[in-house]
């Protein structure tokens, strides 16, 4: 049993390195640039170590925001959603706190994510990520405006694009409000253009 310990912290360890790595290249090269020998000698393993934890680059960018934002995100549907229509603003605005701050220090490795040209597949990536984690907290959610069911699809896309938006405003004003200040104002975006039109209170 302590033998598999140390295995499995020794493959933590080496997809830290890979990720970070892989971070630094796309700010420097570009996905479409960057070679799995890059990642390698940048996190200074053998391609054969690579190829034990990742079939090629494209898995790494599958898997590089759940490294970085998973933690951050993991405490959204247990922490911030009360009776199924409940949105404590307070517990929200201190999660998307913590997610601005995280991006804040990888400033450059999400603005290359979000500027879009020549790096689709990054923007998507993130996008997909945002995506799934929305729909983990939505989907315990039946929402109406009325009576109309109002699609968990339409709203999901709808808080994905915000945000992104958001955040790629941030950067491209240098980060000049706190990670604080812009939690804050997105709250009062989504909750005042979206989902006060539903059937969710946001307390």
């Amino acid at each position: 049993m302590k033998e598999f310990k140390k295995e499995d912290l020794r493959v933590i360890r080496t997809k830290k390195l890979i990720f970070e790595a892989f971070i630094e290249l796309i700010q420097e090269k570009g996905f479409a640039a960057m070679t799995v020998q890059d990642i390698a000698d940048r996190a200074m393993i053998n391609r054969s170590t690579f190829y034990s934890h990742f079939q090629d680059k494209q898995a790494v960018l599958d898997q590089v925001f759940s490294y970085a934002l998973t933690p951050l995100f993991e405490s959204i549907s247990s922490d911030i959603l009360e009776d199924g229509v409940i949105l404590r603003k307070k517990k929200v605005v201190k999660v998307l706190t913590r997610i601005f701050k995280q991006i804040q220090k990888k400033r450059n490795f999400y603005a290359v994510a979000l500027e879009g040209q020549g790096n689709f597949k990054i923007a998507d990536s993130l996008r997909q990520f945002l995506s799934n984690h929305f729909a983990d907290v939505f989907n315990k959610m039946h929402v109406k405006d009325g009576q109309d069911d109002i699609p968990m699809d339409y709203i999901v896309l709808y808080l994905v694009t915000t945000f992104m938006s958001s955040v790629r405003w941030w950067l491209d004003h240098d980060c000049e409000f706190s990670a604080e200040k812009m939690a804050s104002l997105l709250m009062k975006i989504i909750s005042s253009a979206g989902l006060q039109v539903c059937d969710i209170e946001v307390r």
